[in-house]
Protein backbone atom coordinates (compact mmCIF):
# COMPACT_ATOMS: atom_id res chain seq x y z
CA UNK A 1 0.00 0.00 0.00
CA UNK A 2 1.09 3.56 -0.51
CA UNK A 3 0.06 7.38 0.52
CA UNK A 4 -3.30 8.15 -1.52
CA UNK A 5 -3.44 11.73 -2.56
CA UNK A 6 -6.70 13.66 -3.61
CA UNK A 7 -7.99 16.96 -4.40
CA UNK A 8 -11.34 17.96 -4.20
CA UNK A 9 -12.62 19.58 -7.93
CA UNK A 10 -13.13 22.94 -6.55
CA UNK A 11 -8.73 22.58 -5.53
CA UNK A 12 -9.33 23.95 -1.81
CA UNK A 13 -8.95 20.26 -0.15
CA UNK A 14 -6.28 18.07 -0.74
CA UNK A 15 -6.59 14.82 1.41
CA UNK A 16 -3.79 12.52 2.30
CA UNK A 17 -4.22 8.56 3.09
CA UNK A 18 -1.59 7.07 4.70
CA UNK A 19 -0.91 3.42 4.36
CA UNK A 20 -0.26 1.45 7.61
CA UNK A 21 3.01 2.37 8.68
CA UNK A 22 3.79 6.10 8.91
CA UNK A 23 7.48 6.49 9.48
CA UNK A 24 10.55 7.61 8.17
CA UNK A 25 10.63 5.43 4.84
CA UNK A 26 7.34 8.19 3.87
CA UNK A 27 9.23 11.00 4.01
CA UNK A 28 9.61 11.89 0.55
CA UNK A 29 6.03 10.32 -0.32
CA UNK A 30 4.54 12.35 2.28
CA UNK A 31 6.48 15.60 0.81
CA UNK A 32 5.09 15.14 -2.43
CA UNK A 33 1.40 14.59 -1.32
CA UNK A 34 1.64 18.61 -0.82
CA UNK A 35 4.54 20.15 -2.94
CA UNK A 36 2.37 21.17 -5.67
CA UNK A 37 -0.81 22.31 -4.38
CA UNK A 38 -2.66 25.35 -5.97
CA UNK A 39 -3.31 28.95 -4.22
CA UNK A 40 -6.76 27.59 -3.65
CA UNK A 41 -5.68 25.17 -0.98
CA UNK A 42 -7.90 25.45 2.59
CA UNK A 43 -7.52 22.56 3.99
CA UNK A 44 -5.59 19.70 4.23
CA UNK A 45 -6.79 16.52 5.85
CA UNK A 46 -4.83 13.25 6.88
CA UNK A 47 -6.36 10.73 6.88
CA UNK A 48 -5.01 7.59 8.97
CA UNK A 49 -7.43 5.13 9.20
CA UNK A 50 -4.91 2.67 7.75
CA UNK A 51 -1.88 3.55 9.79
CA UNK A 52 -1.54 1.18 12.76
CA UNK A 53 2.19 2.64 13.28
CA UNK A 54 3.93 5.99 13.43
CA UNK A 55 7.17 7.20 14.87
CA UNK A 56 8.65 10.38 15.67
CA UNK A 57 9.58 11.47 12.10
CA UNK A 58 5.81 10.95 11.33
CA UNK A 59 4.89 13.78 13.77
CA UNK A 60 8.09 15.74 12.38
CA UNK A 61 6.82 15.27 8.66
CA UNK A 62 3.41 16.70 9.45
CA UNK A 63 4.69 19.52 11.17
CA UNK A 64 7.34 20.03 8.48
CA UNK A 65 4.40 20.13 6.53
CA UNK A 66 2.88 23.19 8.38
CA UNK A 67 5.97 24.97 8.28
CA UNK A 68 6.63 24.68 4.40
CA UNK A 69 2.74 26.07 4.06
CA UNK A 70 3.01 28.67 6.81
CA UNK A 71 2.25 31.78 4.25
CA UNK A 72 -1.22 30.02 3.60
CA UNK A 73 -4.32 30.54 5.52
CA UNK A 74 -4.67 26.64 4.98
CA UNK A 75 -6.18 24.34 8.60
CA UNK A 76 -5.17 21.29 9.08
CA UNK A 77 -6.99 18.12 10.06
CA UNK A 78 -6.07 14.34 11.33
CA UNK A 79 -8.81 12.00 10.88
CA UNK A 80 -9.88 8.75 11.82
CA UNK A 81 -7.31 7.67 14.09
CA UNK A 82 -7.08 4.30 15.78
CA UNK A 83 -6.74 4.45 19.05
CA UNK A 84 -2.70 3.49 19.62
CA UNK A 85 -2.33 6.24 16.87
CA UNK A 86 -4.93 9.09 18.31
CA UNK A 87 -2.89 8.32 21.67
CA UNK A 88 0.60 8.94 20.14
CA UNK A 89 -0.90 11.99 19.16
CA UNK A 90 -2.79 13.21 22.43
CA UNK A 91 0.60 12.54 24.43
CA UNK A 92 2.33 14.37 22.01
CA UNK A 93 0.18 17.67 22.23
CA UNK A 94 -0.92 17.60 18.18
CA UNK A 95 -4.56 18.32 19.38
CA UNK A 96 -3.09 22.47 19.89
CA UNK A 97 -1.88 22.46 16.56
CA UNK A 98 -4.36 19.94 14.38
CA UNK A 99 -8.06 19.00 14.19
CA UNK A 100 -8.19 15.63 15.15
CA UNK A 101 -11.18 13.77 14.49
Amino acid sequence: MSIEKSLSADGTTLTIKMDSKFDFSKVKDFRETYDDVGDELTTIIVDLSRTEYMDSSALGMMLNMQKTLSGRPVSYKIQNCQEQVARILKISRFDKKFDIS
